[in-house]
């Protein structure tokens, strides 16, 4: 009799972190994407000025279950809704969209009726962002 062990691996959660538009700053960006490799995820930093079009291609080219935004220019209720527009657009609305930088807490209530996940601004803290990944995908840890 022959017995053979089937081993499944779990594939590590893959995060996109993008900075769209305008925006120069991002060590916030930095900071999140080093902390989610450090709890183990595979992180894709797109780096600064990117378009949502191109977050998106990025996203789906690598296979990514989250994206992870970075704002700090004032047009996160433009931005970040595009990206899920344009997930939706393309049939990969699975992937989960977060938003994080200095975004008022009046905008947070409609970029989470736009499809946003989860808005994490400053202060929130590394943890906050890894809990909240936890959460989506628990499945992954």
């Amino acid at each position: 009799m022959t017995t053979s062990l089937t081993m499944t691996t779990k594939r590590k959660l893959r995060v996109l972190i993008g900075k769209p538009g305008l925006d120069g700053h991002d060590r916030g960006a930095k900071v999140i994407a080093r902390a989610l490799r450090d709890a183990g995820m595979e992180v894709v930093y797109t780096g600064l000025h990117r378009s949502p079009e191109e977050i998106v291609e990025t996203a789906i080219q690598e296979d990514v279950d989250a994206i992870g935004l970075s704002i700090l220019s004032g047009a996160h209720m433009t931005l970040l809704p595009k990206v899920v527009e344009i997930l939706r657009s393309k049939g990969a609305e699975d992937i989960v969209v977060f938003g994080g930088g200095v975004i008022p807490d009046d905008d947070r209530n409609e970029l989470l009726k736009k499809g946003i996940k989860e808005i994490i601004v400053p202060g929130g803290g590394t943890q906050r962002t890894i809990e909240f990944l936890k959460g989506q995908f628990p499945d992954r840890f």
